[in-house]
């Protein structure tokens, strides 16, 4: 490659570099820094200390077990899910698929009311158990969708040759099927464990101080006891995880990406009677939350009414808030419409270039290290990045404490991961034969990339545009650092909401809540009807 056109290459690999370092690995390190080297050398004893701390003990154990149980439930539940989508045709198949999408796209502040609402005056309202049932309503998409493109791609002929030689559906499913689909149950299992254990809204709204996880716990330390050391020491431990998790996601996901072909699906047979009835219940299951907060939303002092929406025009129970809930909604989608346009930018560009396959093993090494980059802001507490973001973007030439673009590039860092996961499987299936093809017929590299790879993935591009849209419009953790109370964004508001006394606070929280809902299921709706066989898990 000439000089010439290895500056475009050199750009495209500096962009999202650039992005991930400023925005994500400054404020991290600041944050970490400070706590762990107070001093300006390594502060062993206080991390021994914070580690040793009986509630930090048992934080650590809650957070773990939590998520490895929710996990567990998730895969019983999703796998079903995950097999009528990729190999069964039936009427209502799309619907069962968005049934299973949208939980995943709702805010979670959003969640966390909806269970409140659900669970409220039974012995399971502000249990753990509340929070173990939030956390499987949120991922059981991920398995469904991650473990359903591995599984439409599998040839089905191994399966059915096995049942004509007389074994069991049992059988074949544990003997064959499950031993293909291994990388991929891998894969999802330690996405949703991932998800799991760095939960925030969810778990800050149904569990409080009570039932803290290492992420509401780095909150506390942080906003209401001022405590970086202990902060910057459980962030530096979910750090270390989230880089183990990616490390197995990474291994176990390069054993998948070689197959892309999706085979057509079937008329359900009489045997799979029993896994349709499952995940469609598993599907009428995820709504009832939403119908109980649709409930509450309609309930004004005990009577059905429409007050707690007229009154979202107003700014609350003695003027309580900034900004009324429409008004932070429209704050809300316009810094949603910025992340997106950033987070697509980035995106875009990173896949481009994770898409092509190297010769020399360092470029490739290289190419894997930036995967992992930018899939680090997925787990890594969004409360320490926003508040890294108020100690380090605070002097010039990026004094931007008290610039709004705070909240859509927070919103981007998250929205960025996703992004990458839904377009790089398009882009990676089109190979390098086709682009060598059309660079041989004397297309020149841009061209390349908006004929091949661009025409390619338009259409997932336009479903992964959604996707972003609807994480940022739901962000949460970074946003209650960054967003100015003239300028808050409607989750913010719905939390002030449910933290100010009065059934009347509670009932705009339902109802601010169900529009927030709203939008995400719209945008969901129109991602579905994008939707590319070949996309990514997400």
């Amino acid at each position: 490659m000439n000089a010439g056109r290895a500056v475009p290459w050199v750009l495209a690999v500096a962009l999202p570099l650039a992005f991930v370092s400023v925005f994500f690995a400054w404020p991290v390190a600041s944050i970490v820094g400070r706590g762990l080297f107070p001093e300006g050398f390594l502060d062993v004893a206080g991390i021994v200390e914070v580690l040793t701390r009986p509630r930090t003990v048992r934080i650590i154990g809650f957070t773990v077990g939590m998520a490895a149980a929710a996990t567990a439930i998730t895969l019983v539940l999703g796998m079903p899910v995950a097999y009528v989508l990729s190999r069964l045709r039936f009427r209502g198949r799309g619907v069962l698929r968005a049934a299973v999408l949208v939980p995943f796209v709702l805010p979670t502040v959003v969640v966390g009311i909806a269970f409140r609402a659900l669970l409220r005056d039974t012995p399971l309202d502000g249990t753990w158990v509340a929070i173990l049932a939030a956390l499987v309503f949120f991922n059981v998409a991920v398995v469904a969708r991650t473990v359903a493109v591995s599984w439409e791609s599998l040839d089905p002929r191994q399966e059915e040759a096995a049942r004509v030689l007389g074994a069991g559906p049992v059988r074949v499913f544990l003997t064959i099927t499950l031993r293909r689909l291994a990388p991929s149950i891998a894969a999802a299992a330690s996405i949703v464990f991932l998800f799991c254990s760095t939960a925030f809204g969810t778990v800050l709204v149904l569990g409080g101080a009570r039932y803290a996880t290492i992420e509401t716990e780095i909150w506390l330390l942080t906003t209401r006891f001022l405590d970086l050391r202990s902060a910057a020491v459980l962030s530096v431990t979910q750090i270390v995880v989230v880089l183990l998790l990616l490390v197995l996601t990474a291994k176990v996901r390069g054993r998948t990406t070689a197959q892309h072909r999706s085979f057509a699906t079937r008329r359900p047979r009489r045997s799979d009677t029993p896994v349709i009835v499952g995940s469609v219940l598993t599907g009428l299951a995820l709504m009832v939350p939403l119908a109980a907060l649709v409930e509450r939303s309609l309930r004004v002092a005990g009577e059905w009414g429409v007050g707690n929406y007229l009154a979202l025009a107003s700014t609350g129970d003695r003027n309580a808030l900034a900004v009324a809930p429409w008004q932070a909604l429209g704050n809300s989608l316009g810094f949603a419409a910025a992340a997106t346009a950033v987070a697509m930018l980035i995106g875009l560009v990173a896949c481009i270039l994770l898409s092509r396959t190297p010769r020399s093993p360092h470029a490739r090494r290289g190419l894997d290290l930036l995967d992992g980059a930018l899939m680090l802001p997925l787990g890594v507490s969004a409360v320490t990045v926003g508040f890294g973001f108020l100690i380090t973007l605070n002097a010039p030439p990026l004094d931007l404490r008290t610039s709004p673009v705070l909240v859509p590039i927070a919103q981007a860092l998250v929205a960025v991961p996703l992004v990458v996961r839904t377009l790089l499987p398009v882009l990676r299936s089109i190979g390098n034969r086709m682009r060598d093809a059309a660079a041989t017929l004397g297309a020149g590299p841009w061209r390349v990339i908006f004929t091949i790879d661009l025409g390619v993935a338009a259409r997932a591009a336009l479903a992964a545009t959604g996707l972003a849209f609807t994480v940022a419009l739901g962000e949460f953790g970074a946003t209650t650092f960054l967003s100015r109370p003239d300028a808050a964004t409607l989750p913010v508001v719905i939390y002030r909401l449910i933290g100010l006394p009065g059934g009347d606070n509670a009932g705009m929280a339902a109802a601010a809540s169900v529009v927030l809902a709203l939008v995400c299921v719209a945008v969901v709706a129109l991602v579905e009807r994008l939707r590319v066989d070949t996309a990514g898990a997400f």
